[in-house]
């Protein structure tokens, strides 16, 4: 029998009828140990750009080690070389997913159930699949059908609270926040724990992902009702990392209030 479930809209302050996505997802979730392992817990991005020092396989590998050491519950792993290099070091919940650009097409992420399945193929446990309302080459629940086929977990990166929604009709087991922002070709600043908020408001399983660039932040997302957390920059991206520090330090040279000061080192 299907539970019609019934939350006060944190918005208008008045129930709303939730469809049937809540007592899908609450379902999958429960049958998934994957996505259980990862409850409360930090999941590592490593990614490297292609003009990236790091992007090579093995540095990959390596970098995911370090992360394991940290105390990462599970890793987000791109390229299907790299989640099969991952997985012969642990046997931690791996999230993977390919970066397809190809002109005209701006859905990237996973775009296809080869994709998909190539990916389970090599190691991961949850496929990360592109579920905003952009043109795709294929449909996002074909791409969920199939990872379901072949026994893994999806998990829909999506940019808003109806993308969220839809995602989980269509056949995800969680979505993401990882778009969150992105969309309009802004480059937001922080988390988006509005639409955190919302979707816990709403009942949505979801993970926390985007611009979490702090420990008190993603501590705030787990609060927030987040399944578990996803970093990825704030870790594994040095270059990064240090534009942000260097930033700091030269903006606050130049606010530098006493600037005839001695600045030597002694």
């Amino acid at each position: 029998m299907l539970t019609i479930f019934f939350i006060l809209d944190p918005i208008f302050g008045e129930k709303r009828q939730q469809p049937f996505f809540r007592a899908i997802a609450e379902t999958r979730m429960s049958d998934s140990p994957a996505i259980a392992e990862l409850k409360g817990r930090l999941v590592v991005s490593v990614q490297a750009d292609l003009d990236s020092p790091l992007r090579s396989t093995p540095i990959i590998a390596a970098l995911a080690r370090c992360a394991l050491m940290g105390g990462a519950a599970g890793l987000r792993i791109q390229g299907v070389s790299d989640v099969a290099a991952v997985r012969g070091i642990t046997r931690k919940p791996i999230i993977g997913l390919t970066k397809i650009y190809r002109p005209g097409e701006s859905v990237y992420i996973t775009p296809s159930a080869t994709d998909a399945r190539e990916l389970v193929g090599a190691g991961a446990d949850i496929v990360a699949i592109d579920a905003t309302s952009r043109k795709r080459p294929e449909s996002f629940t074909e791409i969920a059908a199939a990872v379901h086929a072949v026994g893994a977990c999806v998990l829909a990166d999506v940019a808003t609270f109806a993308e969220a929604q839809t995602a989980l009709e269509e056949g995800a087991d969680i979505v993401a926040t990882t778009l969150a922002g992105y969309m309009d070709g802004a480059s937001p600043e922080g988390p988006d724990f509005a639409l955190m908020r919302k979707m816990a408001g709403a009942g949505l399983r979801f993970a926390a992902e985007g611009r979490i660039r702090s420990s008190d932040e993603a501590a705030q997302a787990i609060v927030l009702g987040a399944s578990f957390v996803i970093v990825g920059t704030a870790i594994t991206r040095p270059d990064v990392v240090t534009s942000w520090f260097a930033s700091a330090v030269a903006r606050a040279g130049t606010a530098r209030i006493n600037p005839n000061s001695d600045s030597r080192l002694c």
